[in-house]
């Protein structure tokens, strides 16, 4: 009887010895990782040491997951006549190339085969085609002059990328040196044509920042032959031209990963991502930015659907949840499917842990090509925005312009991430992730345009590195909310019956812009009056004639 199983797709051709049109890609489905030579006892095998130290950090265990797919099994399906292409650890599969059904009929019968999926309709062409559907809404721009807003003082001349920036505070974690320094990121896109001639990326070559590449597409040893959308993406993070163009993570170190053919949409695309986002965590990076999303394909018998967007069915969104797993913060693009019949987000971006990513102009609105939420178990999606009308980017002829879609908001956020990771490295992904949501400006009540709205880095940044005095001390002096609207409640353990506290409220500059007088209402005091306080970070200071109490907050 043939072997067969319904995997991730309940509409993915499935290979039954007749396909309409003849497909010559396929996945392999394995049945178990049965007498591996390796062993989650010896990871360094087949995990580099950062990401075993990433492991060790976040106390995320190793597991059979984490083994790579039992070479044996992949020569059996060689032996077979088929080309491999690229194996899945996490899903545990392989895809192959062959146009023989005879081949196909060998492979189904191998004993620890459990089943053949037909992912393409035709073969792709490896050359490089005309912008495809997913990149519709990125179209680009003539750079002109633009009068740059009057700056915050900054170390880093930004050139015309100061808005994208400044939208985000990125430039006071810059200024901090959190500037992506000893952060890896990995870029999965579909190529970086002249990324190793243009200008905005001399400084990391010269520098080492571009740790490698890999092409899971060709497999041709390059990625700098295809698709100028890559570079456009990878200059909003790691571009350095003082005075033209510096990117959010300009001193981050790079992995460059082509995953995604530019001439063609086919599920296998997917397939790609979850092999090159596992070679991402062996490598040892800290975050994936993926400028990518699926939804609909050249061969509509593998096309998703809406409800297909919750988070567990794609293989893609499979693969990009684990990948967080791992401890990597997974940054992918909503989509630019706004203001057409889809709308909404589309796969990865539906994941639970994937961080999706809205696109607003320069005043930060939304862009009306932006996807929404929610996904369709009723999660608000995106998670958060960032400028991705008239985005600055570098273009494929050594110069920069101006970009528009959520491919460009996405990296703006990864290589932003980056920075406020590397100044609290001991706060895992999801921590970040949800600082970021906490001070976003929809925080107070997100949704499914905008998410959590436009990230404050400063104030996520302040946030993370408060220490909380509930920690260490029995009398410590604890403020809710934090971030403060209008309205402090301060709770203490500290003796104050019949006592009257002074509370005084300074800037960071140490001037006091409000002082009370409160009697504790068992323990508890209420402070109120300030929403007309700035946007900042702040201290405020209990103190009466036995002791005095500090405790730092965000308005």
């Amino acid at each position: 009887m043939k072997k067969i199983i319904l995997l991730f797709l309940t509409s993915m051709l499935i290979y039954s010895g007749i396909a309409q049109v003849a497909p010559n890609k396929y996945y392999i489905q394995f049945t178990d990782k049965n007498n591996s030579p390796y062993s989650i006892d010896q990871p360094e095998e087949f995990l580099s040491q950062r990401a075993i130290d990433r492991r060790d950090r976040f106390g995320i265990e190793i597991t059979e997951q984490d083994l790579p797919v039992n070479p044996q099994y992949i020569s059996g399906v060689a032996s077979e006549g088929a080309a491999i292409l690229n194996p899945t650890k996490w899903l545990n599969g392989v895809t192959v190339f062959t146009s023989s059904p005879a081949v196909i009929d060998a492979i189904l019968a191998l004993s620890y085969v459990e089943g053949v999926y037909a992912l393409n309709g035709r073969g792709t062409s490896e050359a490089d085609g005309d912008e495809k559907e997913f990149f519709k809404q990125e179209f680009y721009e003539p750079l002109v002059e633009e009068i740059i807003p009057e700056k915050n003082a900054t170390l880093l001349d930004y050139g015309m990328a100061y808005n994208q920036i400044h939208m985000l505070r990125g430039e006071d974690l810059h200024n901090m040196g959190l500037t992506g320094s000893g952060m890896v990121i990995a870029v999965l896109d579909a190529g970086f044509y002249g990324t190793d001639q243009h200008i905005a990326f001399d400084s990391l070559f010269a520098n080492g920042q571009i740790l490698g590449t890999k092409d899971f597409v060709a497999h041709s040893g390059t990625v700098y032959d295809y698709h100028t959308h890559g570079t456009a993406v990878l200059s909003t993070m790691g571009a350095n031209v003082p005075g033209q163009m510096v990117g959010t993570a300009p001193h981050a170190d790079y992995w460059l990963l082509r995953t995604e053919d530019g001439a063609s949409e086919y599920i296998i695309e997917e397939y790609n991502w979850v092999s090159g986002a596992e070679y991402a965590d062996s490598a040892g990076a800290d975050v994936i930015n993926s400028s990518l999303g699926y939804t609909t394909f050249d061969d509509a018998l593998q096309d998703h659907s809406y409800e297909d967007m919750d988070g567990n069915t794609t293989p893609i969104t499979i693969g990009a949840d684990i990948a967080a797993d791992k401890g990597m913060l997974v940054v992918n693009s909503a989509g630019n499917s706004g203001n057409d019949s889809w709308y909404y987000i589309g796969a990865p971006a539906d994941g639970n842990y994937v961080f999706s990513i809205g696109a607003v102009d320069a005043d930060g609105n939304l862009a009306s090509f932006s996807s929404r939420g929610p996904t369709y178990d009723g999660r608000i999606k995106p998670n958060v925005c960032a400028q991705g009308a008239g985005t600055l980017v570098a273009d494929p002829f050594g110069s920069f312009t101006y970009g528009n879609g959520t491919s460009f908001s996405s990296p703006i956020i990864a290589g932003m991430s980056a920075c406020l990771w590397q100044g609290v490295p001991e706060k895992t992904n999801l921590e970040i992730m949800d600082a970021l949501m906490e001070n976003g400006s929809y925080s107070i009540n997100p949704n499914n345009n905008y998410g959590w709205g436009i990230p404050n880095y400063l104030d996520a940044y302040t946030i993370l590195t408060v220490i909380e005095d509930s920690a260490l001390e029995e009398d410590a002096l604890r403020l809710y909310p934090n971030p403060v609207v209008d309205q402090i409640k301060l709770e203490t353990g500290l003796s104050l019956e019949n006592q009257t506290a002074i509370i005084r409220i300074f800037d960071q500059s140490g001037r006091v812009i409000k002082t009370y007088q409160k009697s504790p209402t068992e323990g508890s005091i209420y402070i109120g009056g300030l929403e007309q306080i700035s946007r900042g970070v702040y201290f405020l200071q209990l103190q009466n004639d036995k002791t005095s109490k500090t405790v730092k907050f965000i308005k």
